[in-house]
């Protein structure tokens, strides 16, 4: 589903009158007419001037304005539009208490190419801001709670980006769990299906003592728990698009 598609970023506009537009045919900002019926003057008001804002914000590429017009629960529509803004990013810690832990390594993954900044190396505030610099639309699993307040904390940066948390997400079609108990279930596999989080800090304290092959495996864990999350956010947006939409109607391409 794109952007063009949805009504509900219009205000006083939910998902029933959304289908209601969609079975009349009108599954296309295109397709709205001012006088169709079941909407009313004011909500059709309402309605053409979110999909003027829209069409200026495709225009300048604004995904902010979707953000802050879509239900928090619907911002799973931007993924489609906006794939090639969005940035997968997971962190690894020595535990869980981002006072008095510490970042260890972060991966990101941004079209198609995933890097991994690592304590001590290159994981610093400024290469930390260089690497969110092209992100329109973070994706996390769990990061709302975890890893966003993790770095904001820790490296004093404002990730003030658009979000999509694949955790609840992810309940919003019956799968709950961890991203790895997801992915099971989703059938995706794993090259390190013997790696958790507890290992993964592990595995830093052994790179600590000087352990060969310690950090690459860990930097192999935390490229694979952000690249996974890819194929779960588009097998979630597919079923969520044929939950939404009613079977007759069907959305353009």
């Amino acid at each position: 589903m794109r952007v063009e598609h949805s009504f509900v970023g219009a205000e006083g506009i939910g998902e029933t009158i959304e289908r209601r537009l969609w079975t009349q045919g009108i599954t296309h900002w295109d397709a709205f007419d001012h006088d169709c019926e079941g909407v009313g003057p004011t909500r059709a008001e309402r309605i053409e001037s979110f999909i003027q804002g829209g069409r200026e914000a495709i225009a300048d590429d604004d995904l902010r304005y979707f953000d802050q017009a879509f239900p928090t629960g619907s911002r799973w529509r931007l993924y489609e539009s906006f794939s090639d803004q969005a940035c997968f990013f997971d962190i690894e810690t020595t535990g869980l208490d981002k006072r008095s832990s510490v970042v260890t390594t972060v991966s990101l993954h941004q079209d198609g190419q995933t890097e991994t900044l690592v304590r001590g190396d290159d994981l610093t505030r400024d290469d930390l801001a260089g690497a969110f610099e092209d992100a329109g639309l973070l994706v996390t699993f769990n990061g709302a709670r975890f890893d966003i307040p993790f770095l904001e904390y820790n490296f004093d940066i404002d990730l003030d980006i658009p979000h999509l948390d694949l955790m609840p997400t992810c309940r919003k079609v019956g799968l709950s769990g961890g991203l790895s108990e997801i992915e099971h279930e989703l059938g995706i596999g794993r090259e390190l299906p013997d790696v958790d989080g507890r290992e993964a800090v592990r595995l830093w304290h052994e790179h600590e003592r000087g352990t060969d092959g310690a950090i690459e495996r860990l930097i192999e864990y935390n490229q694979e728990d952000t690249e996974n999350m890819v194929p779960v956010l588009e097998q979630v947006v597919a079923e969520l698009d044929r939950e939404v939409v009613p079977d007759d109607a069907a959305l353009p391409k």
